[in-house]
């Protein structure tokens, strides 16, 4: 899922020496450094009201080793590890006390909190409703009505962008389904290889990562809803804070409207002009050898119906708006929503579109409860390692509310920290964090329980006195989300960098060099005309508007055609 590597990598040429010693270093090194750093512990001691640079300690660690090893897991266990062991006494054998809590008190509490569990149960239960719907043939029928309308080498590239946008609800999905599905197409019409890994890669995060109802939702509502809730403030649903954010996310919106203007003009520049231009006279490009184990194949000789994906997807929706309604209170919409208990909500939804999905299917007999059975657990067993890193990430959000670490932090910047820069500064080390990990939900998970109540204070500091109202939080928190996703983009380890190269049959180094400068470009609009004007107060409408034209602007007289003929 969107965290991982997975399978689907491993056909990628990796030294595997080198990925070994990485593996057992990874575990290794964070050991070697927790049995050092009590001979630097004498701060401790002092207790936890004067922790000092102690409490930063467990998220420095899990970002240097997550940068450092490129494996998120061990990196978060480690900084919680070295939280527990600080709460002890930070004394040697603290170590061994520290260990034990790791488990028994900080991942067991973090996975004993009902709005915790109910998040995981949300996204294996949508896992699992996307395994459903791919098996009864219902996201391959959506597929088939729309490449029958791909009847020329622009229309191909249209209909890669409209696929990657109608498979909304999660990013692997949509970079099996769309990647594998149009690679033919585009073949035909001697479209790059590299254009396509492009086009499938800047659709999958990005839509998924906004959108209202997706696989990426329960931890995006899990990671906000707990970190507001540890700072101890008094706002609506994660869910309903997390609605606001997405007109701050520039580079998600401003990337989908890029890969507009890539698919319908059909000009290009940088790497990709010359690509293309290569396709046109030659073949598709550089190759690499198509393996998606992870892709759940239509049942063979059952019909391809586009409603048996559309009804699961439309009960999810409007399940989730009805949940929202039930579990609130009051006599206005804002106050009825706001009120809501959005975990339940997402909990209730989701069960219900697996019946759906389980319940169509077995009428129309293209599937029996077996087949469900097994389809379930096919797409649900992708979201286990993101699960994994969501209940690390809570637990290590534990440990820095308990070592009082936003409030270190806010202590050390000082009272005249300047709040307009936030967006920008949390945007880029988010991206920064995420290119580094090939994560983008681990530098979810280590980021927002620090970016978090550390706004609250910055923005309290500077006279705001309801943060969690403010445009400019909405502003910050989107710069987790859409800074990660934008690191995600550049890095050549992402796991969704990597599965489109793999799904579109690209070689992975060319996706990459061709992908990048576009990339670069609307990161670099985002920052200039998104995340810098709103830490002004400039609306947010405002933003996306001059950032789209800036866009529009570099495309029509940077770019150019690639044949005569367009």
């Amino acid at each position: 899922m969107n965290c991982l590597l997975k399978s689907t990598a491993e056909t990628v040429t990796i030294n595997m020496h080198k990925k070994t010693c990485y593996s057992i270093t990874g575990v290794i090194f964070p050991g070697l450094i927790l049995l050092l750093i009590p001979a630097f512990a004498g701060a401790a001691d002092t207790g936890l009201e004067n922790s000092g640079w102690i409490s930063i300690l467990p998220p420095l660690l899990a970002i240097f080793l997550a940068l450092w090893f490129k494996r998120v897991i061990p990196a978060l266990f480690s900084g919680i590890w070295i939280g527990a062991w600080a709460i002890n006494g930070g004394n040697l054998f603290a170590l061994w006390t520290g260990l034990l809590d790791t488990f028994q008190k900080y991942i067991l509490e973090a996975l004993a909190d009902s709005d915790h569990a109910a998040v995981i149960l949300f996204s294996m239960m949508v896992g699992g409703m996307v395994g459903i719907i791919s098996r009864n043939g219902g996201m391959q029928g959506i597929v088939n009505h729309i490449v029958r309308w791909a009847d020329s080498a622009r229309h191909a590239t249209i209909a890669t962008y409209a696929l990657g946008m109608a498979i909304f609800f999660d990013d692997y999905a949509n970079t099996l389904v769309v990647g594998n599905t149009m690679r033919s197409v585009t073949d035909r019409f001697h479209i790059s290889r590299a254009k396509l890994a492009y086009i499938v890669d800047s659709t999958a995060a990005p839509v998924a990562a906004i959108a209202i109802i997706t696989t990426w939702i329960g931890a995006e509502v899990g990671y906000i809803g707990d970190a507001i809730s540890k700072s101890g403030v008094e706002s609506e649903s994660a869910y309903i804070i997390f609605l606001r954010t997405i007109p701050y996310s520039f580079y998600p919106l401003l990337t989908l409207l890029f890969v507009g203007f890539i698919a319908f003009g059909r000009r290009d520049f940088g790497p990709m002009l010359k690509a293309e231009r290569h396709a046109l006279e030659h073949a598709a490009g550089p190759q690499a050898n198509v393996n998606n184990p992870d892709l759940v194949e239509p049942m063979a000789g059952k019909p391809q119906r586009p409603i048996n994906a559309i009804i699961p997807v439309l009960v999810l929706i409007v399940s989730l708006i009805g949940g929202l309604f039930a579990t609130g209170e009051g006599d206005s919409l804002k106050d009825i929503i706001g009120s809501s208990d959005s975990y339940k909500a997402l909990m209730w939804a989701s069960m219900l579109a697996v019946l759906a999905a389980a319940l169509i299917s077995m009428a129309q007999r293209i599937l029996t409860l077996e087949d469900v059975i097994e389809s379930w657990f096919s797409g649900a067993r992708v979201m286990l390692m993101a699960m994994v890193i969501l209940l690390l990430a809570w637990a290590l959000g534990k440990t820095t509310e308990s070592l009082g670490t936003a409030n270190f932090l806010v202590s050390l910047l000082g009272d005249g920290f300047p709040e307009w820069i936030l967006p920008t500064l949390v945007f880029v080390l988010s991206a920064a964090t995420a290119f580094a990990t090939g994560s983008s939900w681990g530098t979810m998970g280590i980021l927002m329980p620090l970016v978090v109540p550390l706004s609250f204070a910055i923005l309290q500091v500077n006279g705001i006195e309801q943060p969690v109202d403010s445009p400019l939080f909405a502003a910050t928190i989107a710069g987790v989300l859409g800074g990660a996703v934008w690191g995600d983009h550049c890095s050549p380890i992402s796991d969704t960098t990597i599965m489109s190269s793999m799904a579109t049959g690209c070689d992975h180094i060319e996706h990459v060099h061709t992908q990048l400068p576009y990339a670069l470009l609307v990161g670099f609009v985002a920052i200039a005309f998104g995340t810098l004007p709103a830490g002004f107060g400039v609306p947010w409408w405002i933003s996306l508007l001059s950032g789209a034209v800036m866009l529009a602007l570099v495309y029509r007289f940077v770019a150019k055609p690639i044949s005569p003929a367009d």
